[in-house]
């Protein structure tokens, strides 16, 4: 789609105007035309969900107060939870656009360097902690000249839509190797993203009110009215011939950092952007225990067990556990769903090269 999506908002408009048009309930044109609808309309058998873009560049944030706070404590304590330039400013780092998968898409689990406690040597070995991020994230269209800031007051005018997305981590590599540049190898095996764009137009409906930003962001970040969006998400668990259990509950109204704030940020040192990149939001958590976006907060860095609706427990995904995320917006009768991402973990990959 990035052809379609490079060609701007004014055309995203019409061709969603004419798609609804098409399909509206007291348009007979297709709605008594059995020969059109057996060329329009497919059966979900018949249809291959694949990415929808092709990805440039990838960015995930970590743009989630209570998720922030949540690591924040764990690492560093209450008192330090929060790094001095959090509150100032959409923290973020570059991920891999080459592992970014449509919902469906199996990955295996990954392996790295770990440092096992009491140690003083690293090992390599597979990950013991795999954790979801439930995430969402923003799709661009071209949006400026290398070197050209986007003001805050365009921004969204750059964003064709949002999807779902589940960044997956290795919670064990990640803390071995972050210092002092941040995640690699414990990200950039996978990130998942449900196949469907829901446009910004569709969610037009469901803005709200931003979480207060105190203190007041600097004046290239500064936003008034409704910035955020009523995204209903949620993230469940099912191990292999087993039953679903909901793992966590929350909403995209609990960003702290606004998707506007987030790419004007993106461009505020002059770095282009353009059609098909993919944002990511960071983990989304909210206030209370049940609303938190990964394992690593449910489970409290791995001190407590989830017990599931089959009777085992969970600290981290083990193999062949299949993590779903969907989100839907409901307001008024009217109710959008972004579909769903899916992913089963495999185990560490074996060569069949002899």
């Amino acid at each position: 789609m990035n052809d379609f999506i490079s060609d701007g908002k004014k055309t995203w408009r019409l061709v969603r105007n004419r798609i609804s048009e098409i399909f509206e309930e007291n348009n007979k044109a297709l709605r008594d035309n059995d020969s059109h609808k057996k060329i329009v309309l497919f059966t979900m058998d018949e249809v291959e969900m694949q990415l929808p873009v092709q990805i440039g560049d990838y960015t995930d944030f970590f743009s989630s107060k209570e998720h922030a706070s949540n690591v924040g404590t764990m690492l560093r304590g209450a008192d330090k939870a929060l790094l001095p330039n959090w509150l100032h400013m959409p923290v973020a780092y570059h991920g891999r656009s080459s592992s970014v998968i449509p919902s469906g898409t199996p990955i295996h689990r990954p392996q790295g360097q770990t440092l096992l406690k009491g140690t003083e040597t690293p090992i390599l070995e597979p990950s013991k902690y795999i954790d979801f991020e439930l995430e969402m994230a923003f799709i661009t269209t071209d949006a400026n000249l290398l070197g050209e800031p986007i003001p805050i007051n365009e921004a969204e005018e750059y964003i064709f839509g949002m999807v779902l997305s589940n960044d997956w981590s290795a919670r064990d590599i990640q803390k071995w190797e972050s210092d002092p540049l941040g995640p690699f190898l414990a990200k950039n095996f996978a990130s998942s993203i449900s196949p469907w764009i829901v446009t910004m137009d569709a969610l037009e409906p469901f803005r709200i009110e931003s979480p207060k930003q105190n203190p007041k962001p600097l004046p290239y970040l500064k936003q008034e009215g409704k910035c955020s969006f009523d995204i209903n998400l949620q993230a469940t668990i099912i191990p292999e011939n087993s039953v679903t259990t909901t793992l966590t509950t929350t909403n995209f109204k609990h960003l702290y950092w606004s998707i506007a704030q987030q790419l004007t940020h993106h461009t505020i040192n002059g770095c282009s952007v353009k059609s098909g990149d993919l944002m990511g939001s960071g983990t989304i958590s909210g206030s209370t225990p049940d609303s938190y976006g990964s394992m690593l907060e449910l489970t409290w860095g791995g001190k407590n067990s989830i017990i599931l609706n089959d009777g085992t427990s969970r600290k981290f995904i083990e193999d062949n556990d299949t993590v779903t995320i969907t989100g839907f917006c409901e307001k008024n009768n009217l109710r959008i769903g972004f579909g769903e991402v899916h992913t089963k973990l495999l185990p560490v990959f074996q060569s069949k090269k002899k």
